[in-house]
């Protein structure tokens, strides 16, 4: 394995997952994330540790997915693709569980970027308010309102879809 391949391993698809909850398009997410590695992997040098690594590599992904969403592109093309397989469901998974996961995942991707956003690296990547704040420069305060914000419309985005189970990690 190349120091590349081992790179793009290492990284692709923990970024793959962040892009997608931006773009909602896995071709486009595919075409970030690819980007991002590339120019990551080229200026590796230049990276100058104010923060660990995954967080660059997070801001990278990021700041690309966010221009996307600026992008000619994005704005005069309808999306195609449907929410498929957010968050790696196994198939040994009962039909019960995929059906909730799917409609979990379909909850968060409908919330406002600024909800959603916060959502996914707290609950899904384990980032703490501090960390989120730096990685979308605002403060960490601004980050857990938006989070109570957030829980609370997707609360009321399940109550709406029907959603009867519980949901884990405290939404």
């Amino acid at each position: 394995m190349t120091r590349l391949e081992k790179f793009i391993y290492d990284h692709g698809d923990e970024l793959l997952r962040l892009a997608y909850t931006y773009v909602k398009n896995k071709q486009a997410a595919e075409d970030i994330v690819q980007d991002v590695l590339l120019k990551a992997f080229e200026k590796q040098s230049l990276f100058r540790e104010e923060a660990t690594y995954r967080t660059y590599l997070y801001r990278m992904t990021i700041n690309r997915s966010y221009d996307y969403l600026r992008s000619w592109h994005y704005k005069n093309t309808t999306m195609g693709e449907k929410i498929q397989h957010l968050f790696g469901r196994s198939p040994e998974q009962d039909i019960v569980t995929k059906s909730e996961n799917r409609l979990l995942a379909q909850a968060v991707l409908s919330l406002p970027l600024k909800y959603r956003e916060v959502i996914v690296l707290t609950y899904y990547l384990d980032y703490s308010s501090e960390e989120i704040g730096m990685l979308l420069n605002c403060s960490s305060a601004t980050v857990r309102t938006r989070l109570a914000r957030g829980r609370k419309k997707l609360k009321l985005v399940l109550k709406e879809d029907g959603f009867d189970g519980t949901i884990e990690n405290g939404y």
